[in-house]
């Protein structure tokens, strides 16, 4: 049976392009829009908050498969970038999420080859259970450089 939870977040505008951002568990800070939109450099902004989401939804999911696949994981570190379209009528969208895992494993006894294909099959686990990533229209291509270490 299905089943929902509910998550919540309020914000307050404090003046010109500034926001201060409530979480329902407990963080808090201020955010802003970004340079190129009338915001300022150097704050947290939505555009952020996004490409963060899929990245640290991906990075958890990616953990929980590694359990899974008995994956003997070492570190995992991940940059991730959204491509931004602006239309001539200024609307805006990501096109696209790219992602760069560098995750090393131990082989456990296994052969290094049979480790990193148990880490692709985790990670793609980890994008098809990932809740932020099943959210979103936008292409996500991930290019990950598994490092095996003894």
């Amino acid at each position: 049976m299905s089943r929902t939870a509910v998550y919540n977040t309020t914000v307050t505008w404090k003046g010109e392009h500034w926001g201060h951002l409530v979480m329902g568990n407990g963080p808090q800070f201020d955010f802003s829009a970004p340079p190129d939109a009338q915001g300022h450099a150097g704050a947290f902004t939505p555009e952020d908050a996004f490409v963060a989401a899929a990245n640290t939804c991906i990075m958890l999911m990616f953990i929980w498969a590694a359990e899974r696949f008995k994956l003997d994981l070492r570190s995992y570190e991940c940059r991730a970038e959204g491509t931004k379209l602006i239309e001539l009528n200024r609307t805006e969208l990501f096109t696209h999420l790219r992602l760069w895992p560098v995750i090393y494993l131990g082989t456990g006894g296994s052969e290094p080859e049979q480790v990193k294909k148990r880490a692709r099959r985790a990670l793609q686990s980890a994008q098809k259970y990932s809740l932020v990533a099943n959210s979103i229209k936008s292409e996500i291509i991930i290019e990950p450089q598994f490092e095996i270490v003894e």
